[in-house]
C-alpha cells in the first residue's frame, strides 16, 4: 500500500527537522561541511523551500529557487533513509516538474553528487560538469540540467 504524499511550505520552525534530515544524509549524500551552508540557507526561510510528508513524518525536504525568466534551481533536496524506495523521491521530483510548469520554466538547474546524479538522470536531467571534491573530500560536484519537456513526467 502506498503512503499518501503531502507537500508544504518551509517555516522557521522546521529548521530543526530540517537539520535531522541533513545529518541522516551525512556523510553519504552531503558532505559535513555543506551543514553550516543549509543552516545559513535555512536561516533565510527561503520562498520555494518545501517540505515532502508521509505517515505524519518529514519524509523530504527540496526548494525551486531562482528568478530568472525561464530557469530555477533545484536547492538542497534531501530525502529522509526510512523513505527512501517509498515513493518520496519520485513525489519530490513530480512536485518539481509541476511547479515548473505550472511558473512555465524551461531548464531546472541541478548541483548533484556522484551518489545523486543517478537518481536525477532517471527523470532525464543531464551531466554537464564534474568538479572532483567540490562539495568536499570524496564528494564530486555533478551539475545537471533538467530540461522540462512534455514528456519529463513518464521517465523515472
Amino acid at each position: 500500500m502506498k503512503s499518501e504524499v503531502t507537500f508544504r511550505p518551509f517555516s522557521s520552525s522546521d529548521q530543526q527537522s530540517c537539520l535531522a534530515l541533513f545529518d541522516a544524509n551525512c556523510p553519504e549524500y552531503f558532505a559535513p561541511n555543506e551543514r553550516a551552508d543549509y543552516l545559513g540557507f535555512l536561516e533565510k526561510s527561503p520562498a520555494g523551500y518545501e517540505l515532502c510528508l508521509m505517515e505524519d513524518a518529514v519524509a523530504g525536504a527540496f526548494g525551486l529557487i531562482g528568478d530568472a525568466a525561464t530557469r530555477r534551481r533545484l536547492n538542497w533536496i534531501m530525502l529522509n533513509p526510512q523513505f527512501q524506495g517509498r515513493g518520496a523521491g519520485r513525489a519530490i521530483m513530480e512536485r518539481v516538474v509541476a511547479l515548473a510548469a505550472a511558473g512555465r520554466i524551461h531548464v531546472v538547474e541541478i548541483a548533484a553528487s556522484q551518489k545523486s546524479a543517478s537518481f536525477f538522470a532517471r527523470f532525464g536531467a543531464v551531466t554537464l560538469k564534474v568538479t572532483d571534491n567540490g562539495w568536499g573530500p570524496g564528494m564530486h560536484r555533478v551539475d545537471m540540467e533538467l530540461p522540462l519537456t512534455q514528456h519529463t513526467m513518464s521517465r523515472g
